[in-house]
């Protein structure tokens, strides 16, 4: 409550304490300068003997910082200086010199000393404080000297690493933790030097012998002359985040591994299906050369023997074995293009389609086809691998616009990421439904009749393995007597 004029409480809101304490300096004060002054004076001592008693014993007072007591000391001492020892003796006549110069030196030395001790008092307060901010942190923060000696430990430093601030005080620090450092001493002090501070981890072992791991940020303090003095040092443990981080990195691994391993399991049992493919495949032909073989020879031996329910079932032995031929021809493709090196150089896609629509064109047979045609771009590929797969694309739209009295193909560019290429091949033929899209891609997956339209089911397979190889994608789009689309993306480089 603040005091108001007429109340009886003013007493209440004096600081006491310090006016007496500053009542007993001045008699404390007083009482010695009595004392000395008695005692010079028994014993006769030189004026100028007394004048340096004198100021040692304001100096003696004026340490305490109070100024009131300081002055009135040196006071006391100027005029008991002017009374006793100068003459003309027992007067306060201003005669001799040394009258002047107690009056001046004493009042002056107690100011000077009081100001410098309130100024050090001053510092030292603030230095309490900011050191008793620092004890309020969980960090650990110390200070040591250019020698590494430690001269401040606050209270997270006890805690963290368990030695107290007086058993720590005074020990080198990167002994005491016993420091492993990231990089040689020499080395980290350089940069330190160099721009007044460093970071780092580094590896401490606290009092009961564990190892923890810290981030530790130094910061180099230097005096008015630039000289280095001493380096504050704070350190945050991360020792659970760095056993997080290993087990983290073991786990990498592990995947890692697991994925090699599995990655290696799967080229093997490619390599593996792929050489039972071709095995398997070329067996085959033996015995269809001798079945094609044979059906010939009884067809041209025998015409008179066979009826003509006979000589059709010879023809449907001879198809068979031809088409079984053109399956095992299409299977060995399609096992040699996923065995095949690519030789990868920039290709033309202008020049693939125009070689793709000549091929097609000497088995279109007369038919009425609309060419439509965009610019495309060069890609990075193997030549003969992406021409093969154009030629499949555009035998497919060929082939499935054939009930159609004219038919329409496109070949352009359509629209894709910024770093590859999508080209579609469009035609109005007699499309499919997209819920069988999924096998469209698939070995033998066909979604017309033989008797339909002509084919073994490997062609769209073999472009969805050659785009694979490249590192690009198929897909399709259609519907039912309305067309079908097919996409293919090949990066640009």
């Amino acid at each position: 409550m603040a005091w108001r004029p007429g109340s009886k409480s003013l007493m209440a809101h004096i600081p006491t304490h310090s006016f007496w304490r500053a009542v007993a300096q001045c008699l404390a004060g007083s009482i010695a300068v009595a004392l000395l002054t008695f005692g010079c004076f028994h014993f006769q001592v030189t004026p100028a003997t007394v004048g340096l008693l004198y100021l040692i014993a304001v100096v003696l007072v004026s340490l305490t910082g109070a100024l009131v007591p300081s002055l009135l000391v040196s006071i006391i001492a100027s005029q008991c200086m002017n009374y006793f020892f100068t003459e003309p003796l027992f007067s306060f006549s201003m005669n001799h010199p040394l009258d002047f110069v107690a009056l001046v030196v004493f009042p002056g030395t107690a100011l000077i000393v009081t100001r410098l001790i309130s100024t050090r008092r001053r510092a030292m307060d603030v230095l309490l404080v900011q050191a008793s901010l620092l004890n309020l942190t969980h960090d650990t923060v110390f200070v040591r000297d250019t020698s590494d000696v430690i001269t401040y430990w606050n209270r997270g430093a006890e805690e963290r690493y368990g030695w107290t601030s007086e058993e720590a005080v005074g020990q080198v620090s990167h002994h005491l933790a016993q420091t492993i450092f990231p990089a040689p001493l020499e080395a980290i002090n350089a940069e330190l030097l160099r721009t007044g501070r460093w970071e780092g981890e580094l590896t401490h072992t606290r009092r009961d012998g564990t190892k923890i791991v810290v981030a530790s940020r130094w910061a180099l303090q230097r005096d008015q002359s630039g000289n280095p003095v001493s380096v504050l040092e704070t350190n945050n443990d991360i020792s659970e985040r760095k056993r997080a981080e290993e087990q983290l990195r073991k786990l990498n691994d592990e995947l890692e591994q697991r994925v090699i391993d599995r990655t290696t399991e799967l080229v093997a049992t490619n390599k593996e299906l792929e050489a039972f493919t071709y095995s398997v495949s070329h067996d085959l032909r033996a015995p269809l050369r001798h079945m094609a073989g044979y059906t010939e020879l009884i067809q041209k031996n025998a015409p008179a023997v066979l009826d003509e329910k006979s000589r059709r079932y010879m023809r449907m032995i001879a198809d068979a074995a031809k088409r079984m031929g053109e399956l095992i021809d299409d299977l060995l493709a399609f096992s040699r293009i996923g065995r095949a090196e690519t030789q990868k150089t920039m290709v033309s896609l202008d020049q693939l389609v125009k070689e793709a629509l000549s091929d097609v064109r000497q088995d279109q047979g007369g038919r009425d086809i609309v060419w439509r045609v965009g610019e495309l771009r060069n890609v990075y590929g193997d030549r003969s691998m992406l021409r093969l797969a154009l030629c499949n694309l555009v035998a497919n739209a060929v082939k499935f616009t054939r009930t159609r009295p004219r038919a329409e193909i496109e070949i352009g560019r359509a629209d894709g990421k910024a770093d590859e290429i999508v080209v579609f091949i469009k035609d109005n033929g007699v499309g499919f439904e997209m819920k069988y899209v999924n096998k469209l891609f698939g070995v033998f997956q066909r979604l017309h009749r033989t008797e339909e339209f002509e084919g073994t089911g490997i062609g769209l397979a073999t472009v969805q393995r050659i785009i694979n190889r490249h590192g690009g994608k198929v897909w399709a789009e259609g519907m039912v007597d309305r067309g079908a689309t097919f996409y293919f993306s090949v990066p640009k480089s």
